[in-house]
């Protein structure tokens, strides 16, 4: 991950569903069809599930898999909805994760999201006293700009440092290309994709109809798909899936071997509600994507500060 000694495995397990739309049991399953893939990072964050979902990990944690066995990384600064990066506020949603997933540690903590309301040396001094009180390993930040993670990293560049930046990136979402990728590069900062798949789209289920039992057509998720339930993300898809049966490979294999190889990218997240979900996306582990098919997806997907 970036220049730090942490590794991670190239496909990390997101656990947004977790608590909600996956149950225990369910969520047990998944963890072990990862771990046996190999996998080791498991993401998740303190909103998700009002919590249920770091209960969950907890429960597993203590009678499926070791704490070893996994990268726990997990992200705090959203309090009732909204944005807190104080260090009262992050401070006290690091021990109630800490707690909820009854570990003494965590081995990656992220702020969510930039907060106006804070001053940067605030945020930086918050991540490296979570270091040095041992209760975190490493630091990063997620759904920053270029510039945000710059400026963080530069402050923690003599001391903790910082580990990741984490963002959306998928072949409908290529903004981090624009700045990010190259800030994070000359930084030594990792890259962690979160939502390789375009928000499930890129799974092609939505290429004719939106599924009774997809994220688009769930109360609580269908704002978060609907952004790309569009022409031009129809488009994409068509062109995935015309590439997948050229390499005799479903469409969610290509899309997410193309963002976990990308330059730059330590990790990409993914979610599944189901154990199969997860399976068909491990799927893709042994895929390496010709220079022919990269590039022809690059071209039509192009983000616009890169043309």
């Amino acid at each position: 991950m970036g220049r730090t000694g942490l590794r991670v495995s190239a496909v990390g397990l997101g656990t947004m569903t977790w608590g909600r739309d996956t149950d225990e049991h369910e969520a047990a399953e998944q963890l072990r069809i990862f771990l046996d893939a190999g996998g080791s990072l498991v993401d998740t964050a303190a909103t998700y599930s009002d919590g249920g979902a770091l209960d969950i990990i907890g429960g597993l944690l203590q009678n499926e898999v070791h704490r070893d066995d996994v990268v726990l990384s997990a992200r705090s600064g959203v309090v009732d909805g909204r944005l807190d990066a104080s260090r009262r506020a992050l401070l006290s949603s690091l021990e109630e994760t800490l707690r909820r997933l009854g570990t003494d540690h965590l081995d990656v903590w992220l702020v969510q999201a930039p907060d106006p309301g804070t001053p940067v040396p605030e945020v930086a001094d918050t991540l490296a006293h979570a270091v040095s009180s041992g209760k975190v390993r490493y630091v990063g930040l997620a759904n920053h700009a270029a510039w945000q993670v710059a400026q963080v990293a530069t402050l923690l560049e003599h001391g903790v440092g910082l580990a990741c930046a984490q963002t959306e990136y998928s072949l409908l979402n290529r903004s981090a290309e624009v700045e990010l990728m190259d800030a994070a590069q000359a930084l030594g900062v990792g890259v962690v994709g979160w939502s390789p798949l375009g928000r499930g789209v890129l799974s092609a289920k939505y290429r004719h109809s939106v599924p009774a039992d997809s994220r688009a057509a769930s109360p609580h998720l269908r704002g978060f798909v609907e952004p790309y339930l569009t022409a031009y993300a129809r488009s994409v898809v068509e062109a995935l899936a015309t590439a997948a049966d050229g390499l005799s490979r479903a469409p969610v294999e290509v899309a997410l071997a193309w963002a976990r190889d990308a330059p730059v990218v330590s990790s990409v997240v993914v979610g599944a509600r189901t154990p199969a979900q997860l399976r068909g996306a491990l799927a893709a582990a042994d895929l390496d994507l010709p220079d022919e098919i990269r590039d022809a997806l690059d071209d039509i997907t192009q983000p616009a500060g890169r043309r």
